[in-house]
């Protein structure tokens, strides 16, 4: 039986188990724990074993209630509608004032903020029948002191705890409660899994698919807090601060970075539905203002409204379930989708917001990688920054998560931590990222969007391209169905196809390279004027900055202004003056 096994069955009640799950629900049996804590990768299948052991608990008299406590209420009702397929009968709209839950329920579904509102009320709760809690992505539970101080006094007396988690890291020492550390040879306690399910594994089992990441760089221009305009291009080598504006102005969806990969993200979506007709896609934003404007993006694009989520409500819940059982293209979400939000049928996702903790990010491509039927593969379109392509690259990694060491501020990753429940708040407005956030007087002038690479299983595929040229096309092109070898074999397969191509260049095209060679001074004279005379037009005209950046390409030529050569540079230098004195 293929490990992926059931195919299509609902969320948290597949009838018969993986090898891991079995394994793991065997060490339970054999131990008998009062507490265990398995670490599994999204997708693997958490649900299923948890289900399994309380329906055996109850069965067997140990414990006569359950209570589930969750991040969020949408996974409050989605463990619930799980546990009753299974027989277990969860209230996930119970409320603090009730006191206690209706007698035709086995127990209740709860979310990590209620039991810290009202600890003392949950801890007479569970000592009043022998209780198994479930603690689903406990890490929650070390998100702050007086969250972490809830959860022990609520469960402390509980008969079972069982807790599960997909990424078990933190960037704080903050300790988790209910989770065994023990002390390394380096003197720094780490937590103990009591059985661990890690994503090269469930890789290897095909009990997930392969991520291929897609990366976009480009030309990025802002205008700073001190009033001066700064051009840089994503992914290069910059200060944090100049990392983290470069990123925001990609971001911004007024310039041309995110329609471009929106687009490009599109294309890829349709490859994939040629071969997995019911495939979707995802586009996590970070505020709701933004995630409205990507939305209008894909409408324009796709000629069809995406599904927009912002909040973590009833109704969000509704459309959320209403996409996943659909065959339409997009949804659009502010963060908190990103965790626990189960939508077997994303294959495409678009990470759109300035988050970049490794807990955040591995939550996020975890709403990707849940595996239906054999050869699926999942594809996420990356901005070109160097803390998320060292995500990507490292998505295999195992970490635990490590008290007793310097606490600095600052994650491995070099970017302020947050706590993934700050991650995943509401959001109303934009972030402030970098160090001190960007001041209101920040402002995002241009930005344009070039393909750059792709990650996948360590390796890095692609020159860089064009958007919308035959060498991006040869990587969104890539089948919807391949297994993790044939990715591999097929990248490497159409990067040496590139490769070959511009080696294979004639002669003729060499030396007319070499006469293209140009006087850096001159050239950098003509960027400075081109910025100058665009500004002008800009607020002539209204147009944005990007826009008019795109029709001086569209009718000069050539790439982004960066890469120009002087005569590609003074052609689009006359077409602007000519502008101003009335010749179009």
């Amino acid at each position: 039986m293929s490990p992926a096994y059931p195919r299509r069955a609902p969320w948290g009640t597949a009838g018969k188990l993986r090898a891991w799950q079995a394994a793991a629900l065997e060490s339970y049996r054999e131990q008998s724990p009062r507490d265990f804590l398995a670490v599994a990768t999204p997708g693997a299948g958490k649900t299923t074993f948890a289900l399994r052991i309380a329906t055996e608990l109850l069965e067997q008299r140990v414990v006569r209630r359950v209570t589930v406590v969750a991040p969020t209420e949408h996974l409050k009702h989605q463990w619930a509608d799980a546990a009753a397929r299974v027989g277990i009968h969860l209230d996930p709209s119970f409320k603090n004032s009730q006191g206690r839950h209706g007698a035709h329920y086995d127990g209740v579904a709860l979310t990590y903020a209620q039991i810290a509102s009202k600890p003392a009320l949950h801890r007479a709760r569970t000592e009043a029948a022998p209780t198994l809690v479930i603690l689903d992505e406990v890490h929650h539970g070390g998100d702050a002191l007086s969250w972490g101080d809830a959860v022990r006094e609520a469960f402390d007396g509980a008969t079972r705890r069982l807790a599960l988690t997909g990424t078990p890291f933190r960037s704080d020492t903050s300790p988790i409660p209910f989770v065994r550390y023990e002390q390394g040879p380096d003197g720094v306690r780490r937590s103990r899994a009591d059985y661990t399910y890690g994503y090269g594994e469930a890789l290897r089992d095909h009990v997930v698919r392969p991520v291929i990441f897609l990366s976009y760089s480009g030309q990025m221009r802002w205008r700073t807090r001190a009033g001066d305009e700064v051009a840089a291009t994503l992914g290069e080598a910059l200060t944090k601060d100049m990392t983290a504006q470069a990123w925001r102005t990609a971001l911004d969806p007024e310039g041309e970075w995110i329609p471009s990969v929106l687009q490009a993200a599109d294309t890829r979506l349709t490859e994939v539905r040629r071969s997995v007709p019911d495939a979707g896609a995802l586009v996590i934003a970070t505020d709701q203002s933004d995630a409205r404007a990507y939305a209008a993006h894909l409408r324009r694009i796709t000629g069809q409204a995406p599904t927009v989520v912002l909040s973590d409500d009833d109704g969000a819940s509704g459309r959320i379930e209403e996409f996943s059982s659909s065959d339409s293209r997009w949804m659009v979400a502010v963060r908190m989708v990103s965790e626990g939000v189960d939508v077997p049928r994303l294959a495409v996702g678009v990470y759109a917001t300035s988050t970049a903790t490794p807990l955040f990010f591995a939550q996020a491509v975890g709403r990707f990688v849940r595996a239906r039927r054999r050869g699926e593969t999942a594809s996420v379109f990356l901005p070109s920054v160097p803390q998320l392509l060292a995500l990507a690259a490292s998505l295999e990694d195992e970490r635990d998560h490590a008290l007793d060491r310097p606490s600095s501020g600052e994650d491995e990753n070099g970017l302020e931590d947050g706590l993934l429940a700050e991650a995943n708040r509401l959001q109303d407005a934009p972030d402030a990222v970098g160090p001190d956030g960007l001041e209101a007087s920040f402002k995002a002038l241009e930005a344009q969007a070039t393909f750059d690479r792709v990650l996948f299983d360590g390796g890095e595929f692609g020159t860089g391209a064009e958007v919308g040229s035959a060498e991006e096309l040869d990587f969104l092109g890539l089948p919807g169905l391949l297994d993790a070898d044939q990715v591999t074999t097929l990248l490497r397969e159409r990067q040496a196809g590139q490769a070959g191509g511009r080696a294979a260049a004639p002669d003729a095209e060499a030396a007319a390279r070499e006469r293209a060679a140009f006087d850096h001074r001159r050239a950098a004279e003509l960027r400075k004027e081109l910025q100058k005379l665009v500004s002008a037009w800009a607020r002539r005209s209204g147009q944005p900055h990007g826009s008019v950046h795109t029709e001086l390409r569209r009718r000069c030529g050539g790439p982004e202004v960066p890469m120009a050569s002087v005569d590609q540079l003074e052609a689009r230098v006359a077409l602007v003056r000519n502008w101003f004195v009335g010749k179009r």
